[in-house]
């Protein structure tokens, strides 16, 4: 379960993220933009062993002509995740915690197992800020058997302009990661659908994840 606690990070969830997203090929802004973000949505998954923390965060950035909205799936250690320095965010110190690591999580095996599980419907998705609290704004569903992914495997994971690819074993149904909300998403074998809010007040709902049929 995972626990909410009423304190500081510094620097903040925000600040690093403003630093990171220019940096990706999938970020509107171009790479000298400073992005002016906010918080705009989102959701918490479990990890089994109590251990990392997970969250899909949503921001919008008005920095550009366009205001974007932006999904961050990020994960939360007390310690570095060995052999993947390639996905650090960032570090910050939590007020109870300690020093974190923020891993785009992408790349980590924790959150990649925890959204399998929700798509084959064996995990719960938890509320963004809120112990102990489910979520059933947040929809998952997958027409494929259980089992369809390799969650030991490494995952193999492609950046590109509309979102990130990731596969977990051979012959198995990438995930589709839509980093940019605001875009008409692909047509799925399954996805995880939920809301987000824009600068403005407007909700919004859409995909945040989808499953590609294997190619």
């Amino acid at each position: 379960m995972s626990v909410i606690h009423r304190t500081t990070m510094a620097p903040t969830k925000l600040e690093l993220l403003a630093a990171w997203l220019p940096t990706r090929p999938w970020y509107r802004g171009g790479a000298d933009t400073v992005p002016e973000l906010a918080r705009a949505g989102g959701f918490r998954l479990d990890d089994p062993e109590g251990e990392v923390g997970i969250e899909f965060m949503v921001v919008t950035d008005t920095a550009g002509d366009e205001t974007h909205a932006y999904l961050a799936p990020m994960t939360y250690r007390g310690a570095p995740l060995e052999g993947a320095e390639h996905a650090l965010i960032g570090t910050s110190e939590h007020g109870v915690l300690g020093t974190r690591w923020l891993y785009d999580g992408a790349h980590d095996p924790v959150l990649l197992g925890a959204l399998t599980a929700l798509l084959e419907g064996r995990a719960q998705p938890q509320a963004q800020s809120e112990t102990d609290t489910p979520d059933p704004t947040v929809a998952a569903s997958f027409d494929g058997p259980a089992g369809a992914w390799d969650t030991s495997a490494a995952p193999v994971v492609t950046d590109g302009a509309h979102g990130t690819d990731v596969r977990l074993g051979a012959g198995a149904p990438p995930l589709r990661i839509v980093r940019v909300l605001d875009e008409e998403a692909a047509d799925a074998r399954g996805r995880v659908v939920t809301g987000w809010s824009l600068p403005d007040g407007e909700r919004r709902r859409g995909a945040y994840v989808l499953v590609l049929d294997p190619s």
